[in-house]
């Protein structure tokens, strides 16, 4: 029988620096949930909050646990880190999200408790056809409803393509339809 096999030096620091910053950002959900370790590495822990508390607006589902529109967003992070134009813009819509924040309501953006007063601000991004809004909006749309987590407090069984189709697993006989 072999032994366990040590992380290399290299490993154990990149690891434990992930913890260090999923610990700061948000504790210990986040450390369980690696790609969100690297988005508050790569955006920022208050960007990654902030995207979260957004994605949450633009969908807003009361059944959902904000772990699930965290994990929405924080594929960004790897895509962040190659790709310096999508930090950019990433990065000055917070800035904006949190500035007009600020100007009608003295705090930040995901401090705001008032879900209607932030929706306000985030109709008047969509009304200006912001390219942040609709970049992140047109995501979500994949990345939120694309987790099987999400399926599931949606009634929804996933793909059945590997199991023949539908059409002779209760075609007609869906109801998550009607919860969502």
């Amino acid at each position: 029988m072999s032994s366990p096999q040590q992380p290399k030096r290299r490993q154990f620091f990149k690891i434990a620096s992930a913890g260090t910053v999923a610990t700061a950002s948000g504790g210990l959900s986040m450390m369980l949930m690696p790609e969100a370790a690297l988005a508050a590495e790569v955006l920022g822990a208050d960007a990654l909050r902030t995207l979260t508390k957004m994605a949450r607006d633009i969908f807003p589902h009361d059944r959902f646990e904000d772990t699930l529109y965290t994990n929405a967003v924080s594929g960004y992070g790897e895509q962040a880190k190659a790709d310096e134009k999508l930090k950019k813009l990433l990065l000055d819509g917070v800035a904006k999200l949190n500035a007009e924040a600020n100007k009608k309501f003295k705090k930040p953006y995901a401090q705001v408790e008032k879900e209607a007063d932030r929706v306000s601000i985030l109709k008047g991004m969509e009304k200006a056809k912001s390219e942040f809004f609709a970049k992140l909006r047109g995501d979500l749309v994949v990345s939120l409803y694309n987790q099987p987590a999400v399926w599931a407090k949606l009634g929804y069984e996933g793909p059945s393509a590997d199991k023949g189709g539908y059409i002779n697993r209760g075609f007609n006989d869906q109801t998550w339809m009607d919860r969502a």
